[in-house]
């Protein structure tokens, strides 16, 4: 396994380094502390470690200096059993001169693969002069338990598949500041093909038969990776067939109940106590996430059905089994992942007349924003229902303001509640800030 180790770092150090697109994400690297980097399989995570190593040797550090492992490679299965301690031994078997002298940049991805790495990387950060930067695809790792393991010597950033403003830089549209009307219609054409292809980083580009391909495949590393093998589930069809019938059921209330009754009526034995498991490691694998309604009331906010939405909006079209997909639900998934990025919690509000608001966001003041969305107002009928809703979430909040995002309308409407402003979903997610956690 030693001898193994040195190829892997050795190999690295001779590798080109590809850096990709700049995400509008700033980790940065606080003395003694390891710097985590979670989310979704494929959405960047290895690529954003490159770009950070990049502004290291930039920097004058040498080559040498970085040390990087991917603990997904199957040629490190062994080290499950000779110990993750043999890394550092490796490296500095090989750089001898290193060890206590110069800063050496651990780069370590996957790490949460290999059982006992919590220690390893607390020890490495109070025992040797290194710089440690982690990627992981759970959850897990942002946990009050591993906080516990750490010492408090771990600092967390969540990435997600490209926002809308990132694919922008993709293409290379500048959208800063005021646009003007050919700047416009670029982002507006822009907003077009990301609504189709996501923001997956590999599937920007694709044929649409590739960019399902390769959804699917996605789905199918989560499905048993990151869920079915990670948590040795004892129902592993249970899993596949909720997780299937959630990316079908988009944005629709669903409860654990509700649940279990459909598994049942599949022939599956699976317990309330499974599910509940499951839709926990659906959001693990930041894969699927459930939103809450917005109540002051914990226990009402747990009880009252949820709803599920799916890390990427254009993932649920090839991996839906409907012959076509609400566009309506697309949209909201889309402005949900939008929130997700920059809110830990977001919550849908309903009324006590029973009317609901999709989203509510706590802000920076103690009032929640609230976000309704609708692919168009242009219906009477469906413009009365959304204002209705909206107006009297405002009410009984006490807020002055909400948004209702569409696919094209832009207007404000004055109501006895407040200002609702109608605005374009692309406008929305380049008005958004790029963080509020960071």
């Amino acid at each position: 396994m030693l001898e193994t180790l040195k190829a892997l770092i050795l190999d690295f150090q001779e590798s080109l380094l590809e850096t990709g697109v700049p995400r509008r994400m700033a980790m940065k690297a606080v003395p003694g502390k390891a710097a985590v980097c979670i989310g979704v399989r494929r959405s960047g995570k290895s690529t954003y470690m490159v770009q950070i190593m990049k502004g290291i040797l930039d920097g004058g550090t040498p080559r040498r200096n970085i040390l990087y492992l991917n603990f997904f490679d199957d040629r490190l299965h062994g080290l499950q059993q000779a110990g993750i301690g043999l890394v550092t031994e490796a490296y500095y078997a090989l750089y001898p001169e290193k060890k206590g002298c110069e800063t050496v940049y651990c780069f370590f991805d996957e790490i949460q693969s290999i059982a006992g790495w919590e220690p390893f990387v607390d020890r490495l950060m109070r025992t040797e002069k290194c710089e440690v930067y982690l990627t992981g695809s759970s959850a897990r790792m942002l946990s009050k338990e591993i906080a516990t393991q750490m010492r408090g010597r771990a600092l967390s950033w969540e990435m997600f598949p490209f926002s809308f403003q990132e694919f922008l830089d993709y293409k290379e549209i500048d959208s800063s500041g005021a646009l003007s009307t050919k700047r416009r219609l670029l982002v507006q054409r822009a907003f077009g093909e990301y609504w189709e292809t996501g923001g997956f980083p590999e599937v920007l580009g694709l044929p649409r038969q590739l960019r399902v391909k390769t959804h699917q495949e996605y789905f199918h590393a989560v499905l048993f990776r990151d869920l079915i093998e990670r948590h040795d589930a004892a129902h592993p069809r249970a899993v596949a067939d909720v997780a299937h019938w959630l990316v079908n059921n988009i944005a629709a209330p669903y409860s654990v109940n509700r649940l279990t009754g459909y598994l049942q009526s599949l022939g599956h034995n699976a317990p309330r106590s499974a599910v509940s498991n499951f839709l926990a490691w659906f959001e693990d694998a930041y894969f699927l996430f459930s939103v809450r309604v917005f109540d002051a009331s914990l226990a009402r906010s747990h009880t009252n059905p949820k709803k599920a939405y799916c890390v990427d909006h254009a993932m649920i079209t090839s991996l839906s089994s409907g012959i076509l997909v609400n566009s309506g639900h697309l949209l909201e998934n889309l402005v949900y992942t939008a929130l997700r990025r920059i809110f830990p919690e977001v919550f849908y509000y309903k009324t006590a007349a029973g009317r609901e608001v999709d989203f509510a966001v706590r802000s920076d003041s103690q009032f929640p924003n609230l976000i309704q969305v609708c692919q168009s107002l242009a219906n009477p009928q469906t413009r009365k229902r959304e204002l209705a809703a909206l107006s009297e979430s405002m009410t009984e909040l006490r807020v002055k303001t909400a948004t209702i995002v569409t696919r094209a309308e832009d207007e404000r409407i004055a109501t006895d509640a407040g200002t609702i402003n109608v605005v374009p979903i692309w406008k929305f997610l380049l008005e958004l800030p790029e963080s509020k956690r960071k």
